[in-house]
């Protein structure tokens, strides 16, 4: 418990631009740090960069080191690295108006796991994974590595809320909520009909805000919430884990920053990995382990998505059925929905 607090303030401080620490290496987030704060954590001597591997690909570092998603990357700080071609180098959707950049000069990765959740609590934290590293100073906030490790990971996850909640698919429904410790995320879990002997149709949603409340074009998130709540209705016992994992959790900002590199050409994967994550970042560690607070340990999965399947499958739930979930393509999601089905592996 105290472990996963512990991440939870780091998360906070790194979006309120303090300094953590990770062990004992001192870490500030490019994204929120300003003048003043990164000149306290240089010192006397300028800290280095970290960035995610994908991102140092991008700016052509391959060549030096190794250059793998979540294989993180130093950059020696040179004196004209200020805090504006620091956040350049950090942020891919500014790199039109910032096409030149470099040279660069890349260094060994002293403690290569430290760094690596480093770059996981920036993710965390929904902020870009690109951190000043070795400052001095004090640290608002000081995690482990072990702690970050096992942070999200649903162990502690639990029932806190329940209530009736008619709607408009069936009048006949109930609301779950679940809580962790340092996790604010909050999924929830809707129970629709009665159980009649047969495992229950289950649906794994992830939170898209554009999708679900404001009607997107761009993705089939909404249509897909609201098809597959039909479908569970019709088959008079299912249910719906509404899972707090937006742009397939790599937070809200960042999912529209990929917005706005799929503007500039950039598929849906391609944007996620420039800007420095995996193509999928989301665990369905925590959807298992709501189904088995909800004693349901068998279920029929709708999905078009292998990985849901093999998450569950990995977490103990024995799925005796996938069945597909076909949305029409339309005119601003098409070579999304391609997307998913060429280079996400997505069946129907």
């Amino acid at each position: 418990m105290t472990g996963a607090r512990d991440v939870a303030r780091a998360i906070d401080a790194l979006r309120r631009g303090w300094p953590v620490a990770v062990d004992e290496t001192l870490l500030l987030a490019v994204e929120t740090a300003d003048a003043k704060t990164l000149a306290a954590f240089d010192g006397a001597t300028p800290s280095d960069l970290l960035i995610a591997g994908n991102r140092a690909a991008t700016l052509k570092l391959t060549n030096q080191r190794e250059a793998l998603p979540n294989a993180p990357v130093r950059i020696e700080r040179s004196p004209w690295i200020d805090l504006a071609t620091a956040t350049a180098i950090a942020d891919p959707a500014l790199d039109l108006a910032t096409p030149l950049k470099g040279p660069f000069r890349t260094l060994p990765v002293d403690a290569p796991d430290v760094a690596k959740a480093a770059l996981r609590l920036a993710r965390l934290a929904g902020l870009l994974p690109a951190l000043f590293v070795g400052g001095s100073g004090e640290a608002e906030a000081r995690v482990s590595l072990a702690d970050v490790a096992a942070f999200g990971g649903g162990g502690d996850l639990r029932m806190v809320s329940r209530a009736r909640l008619p709607m408009r698919f069936a009048e006949k429904a109930e609301i779950v909520a679940f809580r962790a410790d340092g996790d604010t995320t909050e999924p929830v879990a809707l129970l629709v009909g009665n159980p009649h002997g047969m495992p229950p149709l289950v649906r794994l949603h992830s939170e898209c805000l554009t999708g679900d409340v404001l009607g997107s074009l761009k993705c089939d998130c909404g249509p897909q919430l609201a098809h597959a709540l039909e479908a569970i209705a019709a088959s008079g016992w299912g249910i719906l884990l509404y899972l707090r994992q937006e742009g397939r959790g790599i937070g809200l900002v960042n999912k529209l920053r990929a917005y706005a590199l799929q503007d500039q050409g950039f598929d849906t994967v391609d944007a996620n990995v420039r800007l420095g994550f995996a193509d999928d970042e989301r665990s369905f560690a925590i959807a298992a382990t709501m189904l088995k607070a909800l004693s349901q340990d068998r279920v029929r999965l709708l999905t078009n998505n292998p990985r849901k399947v093999a998450g569950l499958e990995a977490e103990g739930i024995e799925v005796s059925e996938r069945i597909p979930l076909q949305m029409p393509a339309g005119q601003h999601n098409r070579r999304y929905l391609e997307t998913k089905r060429d280079r996400s592996g997505h069946q129907l």
